[in-house]
């Protein structure tokens, strides 16, 4: 049963001593500690608030756009394996409705604010000094943004930006909200798979997929299976870690998809450092890092889309629930044809055989 109301006091206290007991002694991480104790991270973060922590009015479009007022800063967004964190200035924002875009030469964003619930202003001390954030949650809890500043940020307008926006309510805790139930979908065998074969070929733009997932009432690993094997192939789920190598040594330019119900944040670039780190495969640049639990890999596809410019192909990853993980493709830009050498790179990884994952 989800609990939507805040805790009271004494719970509040407990909840404190316990979150910060953990996090010292076992050395963990806001949301790692939170998860020990059972909870979001966003409820653990709101029983601070009125002490380092400063809930923010959920405007979320005009407070979000005025982040370029901050200057260069660490953007961060991650699912449940994997985080994607990039270094830059937010540039050119807008938003149609609760659709938000953020286009700019380092920061590049799709954000979905229908699904942002809650947000804060985080001032933490950490064995590095001073840390500032502001951090953005789903009606859950789960973190869908955040975004820290650096020694170098505009650190006058993130005070400037906390007082214009803080809540008159800095009470403590947080109100949870209902689960939204997932799109319905229909067993393959109610599938028109002819039509749907029908509908795969005649993209034009990869957006268009989410459409025929939604005509056809298709989860998204539901439709990769029953795809042409033109378009859609399961590979091994170790995929990933050769194609970053393979990218890093020919030094290609490509895009790197992390996102949640309420963000997704992209890489265009080339990738350097590959390491892997216990079951974390990990890219750790200057201005680019990703941390991916390579162990929480339930399924690999390589997916091809025809579109105005050919096709364009993306190496996906999902998690044993179906949710994905990441997705992967060459740089381009619309009205551009697929690098020849993301194409290689692609051709490179050997389709799984009679084998299908769920």
């Amino acid at each position: 049963m989800l609990n939507t109301t805040r805790p009271d006091a004494a719970k509040l206290h407990q909840l404190r001593h316990d979150f910060l007991t953990l996090k010292t002694t076992q050395k963990l991480r806001n949301r790692e500690a939170a998860h020990a104790l059972g909870i979001s991270e966003g409820e653990a973060l709101a029983a601070f608030t009125g002490e380092h922590v400063v809930r923010l009015e959920p405007s979320f479009v005009e407070l979000f756009e005025q982040m370029p007022q901050l200057g260069a800063v660490m953007a961060l967004t991650r699912n449940e394996a994997a985080v994607h964190e990039k270094d830059g200035t937010f540039e050119d924002m807008s938003h149609d409705g609760l659709v938000g875009l953020v286009l700019g030469s380092k920061i590049d964003l799709r954000v979905f604010y229908r699904n942002w619930a809650s947000g804060f202003a985080v001032r933490e001390e950490t064995s590095h000094g001073l840390q500032k954030s502001l951090q953005f949650f789903d009606p859950q809890g789960h973190a869908v943004h955040k975004v820290f500043l650096r020694e170098h940020s505009n650190h006058a307008a993130f005070d400037a930006l906390v007082e214009r926006w803080q809540m008159r309510d800095q009470i403590p805790g947080l109100t949870l909200g209902e689960i939204a139930p997932p799109p319905a979908v229909l067993p393959d065998s109610d599938i028109d798979v002819p039509a749907f074969h029908t509908a795969w070929n005649a993209m034009t733009d990869t957006h268009q997929f989410f459409g025929i997932l939604r005509k056809f009432s298709l989860a998204r690993t539901q439709a990769l299976r029953l795809a042409d094997r033109r378009y859609a192939q399961p590979v091994g789920v170790d995929a990933l870690q050769g194609l970053l190598e393979r990218a890093a040594e020919t030094e290609l330019p490509i895009m790197v998809f992390v996102g949640n119900r309420g963000m997704i944040q992209i890489h265009t670039g080339p990738v350097k450092t590959i390491r892997v780190m216990g079951p974390w495969l990990n890219v750790l640049d200057p201005d680019f890092n990703l941390h991916l639990r390579a162990d929480l890999i339930a399924g690999a596809w390589v997916v091809r889309k025809p579109t105005s410019d050919g096709i364009v192909t993306s190496l996906e990853l999902f998690d044993a629930d179906g949710e994905n993980i990441a997705m992967l493709f060459g740089a381009r830009k619309p009205g551009t044809p697929e690098l020849e050498g993301w194409r290689e790179l692609i051709a490179g990884i050997v389709p799984l055989q009679n084998e299908v994952p769920v």
